[in-house]
């Protein structure tokens, strides 16, 4: 059995007081395990991206602990969740979060900086990454410039930058057409086949999530399922994602462009 890398015990997040209270999530129990490729689905909400927020320490729960590699992070100070987030962790979300006035590799050297690698190394590390997700020609290019798979190609090296032992994807194709979209969704996959990082995807996109090891699915705040992934299903939506890519490049070819 592969090592636990997150787990939540007993996990509630409530928001506001007394009448006004609302529940977000109630009671998760959950544990996820190193190298594994996990969806959390939902509609929304259900209070998906709420659990993913807690998982990442970008949040604290109401009630319950989280334990990241078996140690608990629940009762961690500011500055040391900070620390833990930025070495353990890496990032993807819908919106970017980019400084749009800066370089490609001034926000992709943003974690190192934070985590006070020297210049050197960090200017290294960080067009190492941007080789990763073939954008180093974009390096001093400012971020406004660059169309909506770039990046999210960016935030994807930004998220790499650091050799993260889990990345977080929330909705990461969300704001892009289909055939970008599976451009990031390979990105994604070949980072945790090939490098063993363990990947969490929160999305309402059953072909997305089907392609992952295993499926949570979340409603009105509470795990409903929690299912491995057949090797079958996870074959027949990574066909269906070449079907679909290769029409999108036949009908571009016919407009005499290509994408």
């Amino acid at each position: 059995m592969p090592n636990t890398v997150i787990e939540a015990k007993n996990l509630t997040k409530t928001y506001g007081k007394k009448s006004a209270a609302f529940t977000a999530l109630k009671n998760i129990n959950l544990k996820i395990y190193e190298g594994e490729s996990v969806a959390i689905v939902g509609k929304s909400g259900s209070g998906k991206s709420t659990l993913m927020h807690l998982l990442a320490l970008l949040d604290r729960p109401t009630k319950g602990e989280i334990y990241v590699d078996g140690k608990n992070a629940s009762n961690l100070k500011n500055n040391d969740l900070n620390k833990l987030r930025n070495e353990r962790f890496g990032f993807v979300f819908q919106q970017f979060f980019m400084n749009a006035n800066n370089t490609v590799l001034e926000n992709v050297l943003l974690p190192l900086k934070i985590a006070k690698i020297s210049r050197k190394e960090r200017k290294k590390q960080a067009e190492a990454a941007l080789k990763i997700v073939d954008l180093e020609s974009k390096m001093k290019n400012k971020a406004v410039d660059l169309s909506g798979g770039q990046k999210q190609r960016v935030c994807i090296a930004r998220a790499v930058v650091n050799n993260p032992q889990i990345i977080f994807a929330d909705e990461p194709t969300g704001n892009l057409d289909s055939a970008t979209g599976d451009k990031i969704t390979d990105l994604l996959f070949e980072l945790n086949k090939k490098q063993g990082v363990t990947l969490i995807v929160v999305t309402h996109d059953e072909d997305l999530a089907k392609l992952c090891n295993r499926i949570v699915r979340i409603s009105d705040g509470k795990i409903i399922s929690d299912q491995t992934v057949r090797k079958d299903y996870q074959k027949q939506a990574s066909r269906k994602r070449e079907t679909e890519a290769a029409r999108v490049r036949n009908a571009n070819e016919k407009k005499g462009g290509k994408k």
